[in-house]
């Protein structure tokens, strides 16, 4: 009785979380759903939304092997960092890049840290690409419709702003951004449906049957490692330890990465990539 009450404490100040945040609508959540044989309470992982396909794979590995639930939050990286920062509460925190990591690292909030893949960005269009887009200096083009993630939500957003500028096209591009989404889940399907002409998006979220992508040059990207560690105010910080060394275990978590499309780190093409 007393883990139930505490799972329903620990959801009602995630749904108060996101309400203040103003992250209504656009975070997710899910919970692998197993009985509990290990006597020890779920664990809560924040997560980034675009990572969401292999992390409930990955939870459902954890909890055959261990017997332990693991009930994830989905949402933007500065989402959930705000959440965590309200709460403090959880046990794993896994962002898509390691700008929010090292962000929480700094607040205290986490205590170590494991590299699990590399996150590639690249241009996404839609079936047909009607904009003929071919290169980031295409989404100068007057009349393109680009879909962009919001800077302060999401790693992806501060990202795609970073390689516009690097590149010396921001304000250009700026100047064609019809929307800003707190997910890249949300940047996907302006692409699918056709909203938008072009938009910054993680190489494994390609899908050829919905939409079609432009590599950006090594020289113009700005290729990420995705990071995962242990909260400094977990309950159970052991098992929180064990679910991070399995997702960053080589037959564990690395192997179903792999099979949704990521290069797992380390990679000896991506040698010069640093966190």
């Amino acid at each position: 009785m007393v883990k139930k009450l505490l799972a329903a404490t620990v959801g009602l100040l995630l749904v108060f979380a996101v309400l203040l945040c103003g992250c209504t609508g656009s975070g997710d959540s899910g919970t692998v759903q197993a009985e509990n044989t290990s006597g020890e309470e779920s664990l809560l992982v924040y997560c980034g939304a675009g990572m969401k396909a292999p992390m409930q794979i990955i939870g459902e590995k954890f909890t055959e092997e261990t017997g332990i639930p693991v009930t994830y939050n989905y949402a933007g990286c500065g989402q959930l960092l705000a959440q965590m920062e309200l709460t403090q509460m959880g046990d794993v925190f896994m962002p898509g890049a390691t700008l929010e990591f090292n962000n929480a690292m700094k607040k205290g909030y986490v205590g170590n840290e494991s590299l699990v893949a590399y996150h590639i960005p690249v241009i996404g269009v839609p079936l047909g690409n009607p904009a003929n887009i071919t290169s980031l200096e295409d989404l100068t083009k007057e009349g393109v419709k680009v879909s962009m993630g919001e800077p302060d939500s999401m790693a992806l957003g501060t990202i795609a702003k970073n390689i516009f500028n690097k590149s010396g096209i921001l304000d250009e591009v700026m100047d064609n951004v019809v929307v800003q989404r707190a997910t890249v889940n949300e940047i996907v399907t302006d692409i699918t449906l056709g909203n938008a002409d072009a938009a910054i998006i993680w190489s494994d979220l390609y899908n050829p049957e919905t939409m079609e992508i432009i590599e950006i040059p090594r020289s113009q990207n700005l290729i990420k490692i995705i990071p995962i560690g242990t909260l400094t105010f977990s309950d159970q910080p052991e098992t929180a330890q064990k679910f991070v060394d399995f997702v960053a275990s080589d037959s564990g978590g690395k192997a179903v990465f792999e099979e949704y499309g990521f290069i797992v780190y380390p990679n000896s093409e991506y040698a010069d990539i640093t966190p």
